[in-house]
């Protein structure tokens, strides 16, 4: 065709459309000038147009720019109109998008956009000549040669770490030009982490070098990666800084945990003799690390309390004051290890069943797959040193002897004086939920059972009390019920008694076990309101922040340099002038972003506290998770096939 007025009758999608030639064609090296070149083969319709397999609506638009050269945007979703204009090659077009896209977009985040740790300039790796026994348990005292380092503090003067010092955010491109990673897999259950290490060209950064957990505690965040650990720390007039670096592990590291304890010059930014003292827990299969970092004065000393081995793959790692714990739930091989700071003792107990556990003040609760909830007293630890016996106490067994598979406790204002005042809310394998109680007119004959709910037909996963709600969510789909809780005096009450208040879900296609980092909640102290974190699909860069008292959207957070969320978690930061609620998630392109909550929370909380309490007046918000549109545009992007499968009621659930 070599007449520019020639007209072209098109088929879009069976919408019938007809132009010029010239109009089609004005724009240079489109699909247009190669269609009607001859270099791509046409199909045409019993009427002779040329039959294009596209969304007609979206063409129309594209054939009103290559007419007009403008464009109505109005009640267009942009991305989508971009994605056609690169198929059909209209680069002018597609220009003018993007930077509308990116008007909307920005690398120094919205307004809830608190700071960025960025990923190290060098990765560490493992020495793979060394050889460790990790049988049994050893102690290194302190010295010269393995205990001060000097760190290199990089100051921010707001609360973002000061990206002048280290670059700009990296880009994808970037990233996949940085040095190469780990020599070893960077999450568990790798295919190829018992292949060796795989071809330079496949060892970009976002595979080797992604944040795989992060914990916080005070003013104090640790990033830990495959093989080692950095912690940061925030001061009001310097914001985050790197104060320490772990040795490099070996094995790649699976839990953390973290105790810092702050002084009176914790959040002054000063370098007196009160600083903070950081303890470390990092484990690795059945194995512990415990590091204590002195930050009382420059350069940061590093000891190595101890190492230990609890015989059985470590599932939770935790501090209970000051005390390290490590949890295996192994089925009858479960154990709990507990180091203790004052006597410097190392202790493990074999608990048969071991599924679930919560804290409370100086109190360890366990709960088993026999039905029996039990307790350790970390404060009675020392009483049993001789017999090398931990005190595990039997406080509870349910009626109907139900696998116990999620529990939360609550202590009521009053039990700091009394100590007698605990309220115990669990579920079961079997969908149960069951409030327990023990106050002073319960004293000597244990908890009482207070409220029973059948409401679920498959395995609670996740149960918390708190003054206001009970939440129970179980494993279809993370499926949330949660009722209003009525008090009196503190106490739990049954007038008018607990009040069904909302059910929703929080979708998540990535099953709870490739990846225990990801939890989507409940988080928060027990006497504010509590939220979920929302993570749809395995690799995103969006996660969605939801009240879990009724669903409502609190939020939507989405990564600042577009890299996928490998982790997340949030934690009240009291490095501030004031605490802040922090959503820290760790990247797989190596850096961490964190985000201030605070004040969405507070504004989705107001109308709520607002209303008269009743039965059911908080029913979820019309915005709670993804809409259909941002659903399916997730799902674009997710393997369906590779989803987990609801578990049955039936379905043995996991030890956490």
């Amino acid at each position: 065709m070599s007449n520019y007025q020639e007209i072209v009758n098109l088929n879009i999608g069976g919408t019938r459309f007809s132009t010029s030639w010239h109009t089609l064609t004005w724009v240079p090296d489109t699909f247009f000038t190669a269609l009607l070149s001859g270099r791509i083969p046409t199909v045409r319709d019993e009427t002779g147009a040329i039959f294009i397999d596209r969304d007609p609506n979206l063409f129309g638009l594209i054939l009103n720019y290559l007419r007009t050269r403008d464009i109505d945007l109005n009640n267009v979703n942009v991305r989508t109109l971009k994605h056609e204009c690169d198929y059909f090659g209209i680069t002018p077009l597609s220009r003018r998008l993007a930077l509308c896209d990116e008007m909307t977009h920005s690398s120094c985040g919205d307004v809830l956009f608190y700071g960025y740790l960025p990923p190290p300039l060098s990765t560490a790796l493992p020495n793979t000549s060394t050889v460790r026994n990790g049988n049994g348990c050893s102690r290194k005292n302190s010295t010269a040669s393995n205990t001060e380092i000097t760190v290199n503090r990089t100051h921010s003067r707001n609360s973002s770490l000061d990206l002048r010092t280290v670059g700009r955010i990296p880009s994808q491109d970037q990233l996949s030009r940085c040095g190469r990673g780990h020599s070893r897999a960077a999450s568990l259950g790798n295919a190829d982490c018992h292949k060796g290490q795989r071809p330079p060209e496949l060892n970009t950064w976002p595979d080797n070098s992604k944040v795989h957990i992060i914990k916080a505690h005070h003013n104090w965040v640790v990033v830990a990666y495959a093989h080692f650990v950095t912690g940061y720390r925030l001061t009001d007039s310097c914001g985050w800084y790197v104060v320490f670096q772990s040795p490099v592990q070996d094995s790649v590291i699976e839990r953390i945990a973290l105790n810092a304890k702050t002084g009176g010059g914790g959040t002054s930014g000063s370098n007196n003799s009160t600083g903070t003292d950081v303890m470390l827990g990092i484990a690795s299969g059945p194995l512990v690390k415990l590091w204590a970092f002195s930050t009382h004065s420059e350069p940061v000393r590093r000891t190595l309390i101890g190492s230990f081995n609890l015989g059985v793959r470590i599932e939770h790692l935790l501090f209970v004051g000051p005390q390290l714990v490590a949890l295996s739930g192994a089925g009858s091989r479960s154990k709990a290890g507990v180091w203790h700071t004052s006597t410097q003792h190392w202790q493990t107990q074999d608990v048969a069943h071991l599924t679930t556990y919560d804290t409370a003040g100086s109190f360890l609760l366990l709960g088993t797959a026999t039905g029996a909830i039990n307790y350790i007293d970390m404060q009675k630890f020392p009483l049993r040193m001789k017999d090398n016996d931990l005190l595990v106490t039997q406080l509870y067994k349910d009626p109907n002897l139900e696998p116990i598979t999620a529990i939360s406790v609550y202590l009521t204002p009053k039990t700091n004086l009394c100590g007698n005042w605990i309220e115990i809310a669990y579920g079961t394998r079997y969908g149960s939920v069951r409030v327990i109680v023990q106050h002073p007119e319960t004293v000597g004959h244990g908890p009482q059972l207070f409220q029973t709910f059948t409401v679920h037909q498959s395995p609670i996963t996740k149960v918390s009390l708190s003054e206001n709600y009970l939440i129970s969510v179980c494993s279809e789909y993370n499926h949330v019920r949660s009722w209003r809780v009525t008090r009196f005096r503190g106490m739990i009450s049954t007038q008018p008694g607990t009040t069904p208040n909302a059910a929703f879900k929080v979708l998540a296609l990535e099953p709870p076990t490739a990846h225990p980092h990801n939890d989507c909640g409940p988080y928060g102290e027990q006497d504010v309101e509590q939220i979920f974190i929302q993570k749809v699909i395995p690799d995103t860069d969006t996660l969605y922040v939801r009240l879990a008292s009724n669903g409502k959207r609190v939020c939507t957070i989405r990564s600042v340099d577009g890299s996928a969320v490998s982790c997340f978690t949030v934690a009240e930061c009291e490095g501030a002038l004031r605490p802040r609620r922090l959503l820290l998630c760790g990247h797989r392109s190596g850096a961490a972003q964190m985000w201030d909550l605070t004040a969405p929370i507070d504004r989705a909380v107001k109308p709520a506290s607002s209303m008269p309490s009743g039965e059911g007046d908080e029913s979820p918000s019309t915005e709670g998770g993804p809409t259909p549109d941002e659903l399916v545009r997730l799902l674009s992007g997710c393997d369906l096939d590779a989803t987990p499968v609801p578990q049955s009621p039936n379905r043995p659930i996991q030890a956490p």
